[in-house]
């Protein structure tokens, strides 16, 4: 689970996978973003879920809208854009959001608040 105290900003993707196949590159490709996004200044964490049919969503957090908007700018992380909506996804869709706050019943010592 990921902790990102607010405020921060929120970057919600919500995608259909197209079922056309590259599965094993999809996966790669989604844990190097993962990978490459942590080393990013401002990065917070990452959240993501996805269900049987292919539709998912991965919410990753940020210090600021800036560093959110220079994320989705690095070289690499715009080729895995281009490749998703070519190869990957029948639809997505990018939501930004600002977290004033969060709340919850959290049973793990270190959860969020």
């Amino acid at each position: 689970m990921t902790v990102a105290r607010p405020p921060c900003t929120a970057v919600v993707f919500s995608s259909q996978r197209s079922g056309t196949g590259h599965a094993d590159e999809y996966e790669q490709t989604a844990r190097q973003m993962v990978e490459m996004a942590q080393q990013q200044p401002g990065y917070l964490g990452v959240e993501g879920a996805c269900g049987a049919d292919g539709f998912g969503v991965t919410v990753s957090y940020w210090e600021t809208p800036r560093h959110a908007q220079a994320w989705k700018k690095v070289t690499e992380h715009v080729a895995a854009q281009h490749r998703g909506a070519r190869d990957w996804y029948a639809d997505y869709t990018v939501r930004v959001a600002t977290v004033e706050r969060q709340y919850g019943n959290h049973r793990n010592p270190g959860g969020l608040d």
